[in-house]
């Protein structure tokens, strides 16, 4: 029952990984879309964001207005701190459900967690292999300029918001480096499903 973290800053290709490790036939939970739903209108966690940073966060509509939250944390590390206690929690219990419905309805799944924040918030999870989807920041702050039409200055600071490429390639038990083509980035995932059996067992037996 292997559970595999899946990890990678902005725009470093991490869901081209996800993508074709589910086409291999991987199970992916992806944390961003459970931090949607433990938020979603009516849920508890949103009501106590609501209580916490006032209803300037909410849409007409009472859904979670994500950039005005955004615009209340980003660069507040106090502030952060106060959301991730309340939102974290949730997305670790609603994430658990989830494996575990997973490797219910089969024991042999290969269960991949498409985490953004790993480092943050999920390093010492009892995951059997991490991978790091990796690219060199420069490359990175093109792609979201190109991409995602961000300026060169609103890029740099969102890759320098998150923890350092170095916190993540320290933890990581496979690189993929997605600096090359598509092609090349979909090879390599290919290539760690083949080996991921050796993988996992040379884990366990550390």
């Amino acid at each position: 029952m292997p559970l595999i973290a899946l990890t990678g800053g902005i725009a470093a290709g991490k869901s081209t990984v996800a993508s074709r490790l589910s086409e291999l036939g991987a199970v992916v939970v992806d944390a961003d879309q459970v931090v949607r739903e433990v938020q979603s209108v009516g849920s508890p966690v949103l009501d106590r964001i609501a209580d916490e940073f006032g209803d300037g966060i909410l849409t007409v509509d009472g859904a979670l207005d994500r950039a005005a939250l955004g615009s209340l944390v980003f660069g507040d590390a106090d502030r952060l701190a106060v959301l991730n206690a309340i939102v974290h929690p949730a997305v670790r219990e609603e994430s658990a459900r989830r494996f575990g419905q997973a490797f219910a309805a089969d024991p042999d799944a290969v269960v991949v967690y498409d985490v953004p924040l790993l480092v943050e918030a999920r390093v010492d999870d009892p995951w059997e292999l991490v991978v790091v989807a990796h690219a060199p920041a420069e490359l990175r702050e093109q792609r979201l300029v190109e991409l995602r039409g961000m300026s060169l200055q609103e890029a740099a600071s969102r890759i320098g918001s998150q923890v350092p490429d170095d916190a993540r390639l320290a933890i990581a038990d496979v690189v993929i480096d997605t600096a090359g083509t598509l092609a090349q980035t979909r090879d390599q995932v290919d290539v760690l499903w083949e080996a991921l059996p050796l993988r996992i067992a040379a884990r366990r037996s550390r």
